[in-house]
C-alpha cells in the first residue's frame, strides 16, 4: 500500500514516480485528517471547539483537493476519469454503467432465489 512506503527499490523509480508516490501519500494524509477532524467535531460538546475542529477539516479537505488536483495535471488517466466522473447529476454508479455501456445497479442484481452466477461470465 502507498502508506508503506516504496513497493519497488525507491532507486529504481524515476523522478516523477517518486513524487507521485509522495502525492498519493500526502493525499491520504489529508483524507484521514479530514476524518480524524470530522469525527472530533461531530462529538465535540463545545461550540467554539466544534468551530475549531471543522475549520480545521475544512482546511484538509482543501490540502487533499490540491494534492488531487496535481494528479489531474500530471495523469492522463487521472485527467480522464476526474472529468468522467465530478461534479455530475444523477446516481454515481449508474453514471458510469451509462458510460461503459454496463449494466446499471438494478439489472445487475441476482433476483430472488438466485445465485447470479450466470452474469459473472463474459
Amino acid at each position: 500500500m502507498a502508506h508503506e512506503g516504496y513497493h519497488e527499490d525507491p532507486n529504481q523509480l524515476s523522478d516523477f514516480a517518486k513524487d507521485y508516490h509522495r502525492i498519493i501519500e500526502s493525499t491520504m494524509e489529508e483524507l484521514e485528517a479530514v476524518d480524524w477532524y470530522n469525527q472530533r467535531a461531530e462529538c465535540a460538546t463545545d461550540p467554539e471547539a466544534k468551530a475549531i475542529m471543522e475549520h480545521n477539516r475544512d482546511e484538509e479537505i482543501e490540502h487533499a483537493c490540491m494534492g488531487i488536483e496535481w494528479l489531474r495535471k500530471n495523469s492522463p488517466v487521472w485527467d480522464e476519469m476526474l472529468r468522467e466522473f465530478l461534479f455530475k447529476d444523477g446516481d454515481i454508479v449508474g453514471n458510469e454503467a451509462a458510460m461503459t455501456g454496463g449494466e446499471d445497479q438494478e439489472s445487475s442484481k441476482p433476483k430472488s432465489g438466485t445465485l447470479n452466477i450466470g452474469n459473472n461470465k463474459k
